[in-house]
């Protein structure tokens, strides 16, 4: 038997991610990606009977066997007054899934995020620096990496940031539309960060997955994988406003502090990706230059 074709699994199939990873679905690679209410990653059945099944159908069909889990409660604020779903969401269901996932040998990939760091850093954050979450939403997600590195399974981590895509609600969206509805717009210029386009991150996920079914993955079990270089949001939002053909002087720069938000964002969440090309995967472009191939493909 040839073992020379892909089946994967994504949970949160209907996100922005989610959505970009079943685009990637070809002859050789089939990917199922289901949704929160085809497959609630808090219902513990459904897990280990979605897992079990791949692996049946997989091998079965002379398949590698893979699970890339893009699912995760993301709502930064809501997060702080509803933790108690965020740690169900973001580590109860990772848990279950790594355990069905070491059951099964089948490998994981679980994404993550640059919330799990502090943000207080000047350089770029190493896979292996300490984590210090300040928001609940980073809390969980901290407990959720440690949930599935601790289970057995063949798991690797890969955090990002900034992530946004032609799917589901994200900071380039929220631009465009203040863009239409406003003279002016005021954005944070103290937080420093690296975009990634979804549909980037994507690739690069299937990249690592392959790399592990193939027996070539790295050592390293936690990478970080985001868009290259670093800007601010009030820099993203000047490109963005350029993308659309609009003045980006209509962009103004503000502090943390004019802008509150009910969860603290990170003023520095910047994240090394030299680990991810060491390991012999391909870096994501630079953020500038996918925005413009995002915009691109939004107009086709």
């Amino acid at each position: 038997m040839r073992w020379d074709m892909l089946s994967v699994l994504v949970p949160g199939g209907t996100g922005q991610l989610g959505r970009d990873l079943a685009a990637l679905s070809s002859p050789s690679r089939e990917i199922v990606a289901p949704g929160s209410a085809e497959l609630d990653l808090t219902s513990a059945g459904a897990v280990i009977a979605a897992v079990g099944a791949l692996a049946d159908r997989a091998r079965g069909a002379g398949r590698r066997p893979l699970v890339i889990n893009a699912a995760a409660y993301t709502a930064v604020d809501a997060a702080e007054t509803d933790e108690r779903r965020a740690f169900a969401v973001n580590v109860d269901g990772p848990r279950v899934l790594a355990a069905a996932c070491s059951s099964h040998r089948v490998p994981l990939v679980h994404v993550s995020t640059d919330y799990v760091f502090p943000g207080d850093a000047s350089t770029p954050y190493e896979p292996e620096d300490t984590v210090g979450p300040r928001t609940a939403y980073g809390r969980t997600k901290a407990a959720g990496e440690d949930a599935v590195l601790g289970s057995g399974a063949r798991s690797w981590i890969v955090r990002t940031s900034w992530v946004y895509g032609a799917s589901g609600s994200n900071f380039v969206k929220t631009m465009v539309r203040l863009e239409g509805e406003r003279e002016t717009v005021s954005v944070v210029d103290d937080q420093h960060g690296s975009p990634t386009w979804s549909a980037d991150l994507a690739d690069g996920l299937i990249e690592l997955g392959e790399s592990i079914v193939d027996g070539r993955a790295a050592v390293r079990k936690v990478v970080h994988c985001t868009g290259g270089g670093e800007t601010t949001w009030y820099g993203f939002a000047r490109a963005i406003f350029e993308e659309l053909g609009a003045d980006p002087a209509r962009v103004r720069p503000c502090t943390t502090e004019e802008f509150p938000r009910p969860a603290p964002r990170p003023a520095y969440s910047v994240l090394s990706n030299t680990p991810w090309v060491d390991s012999g995967l391909t870096a994501l472009r630079p953020w500038r230059e996918a925005l413009s191939a995002y915009f691109a493909a939004a107009r086709r």
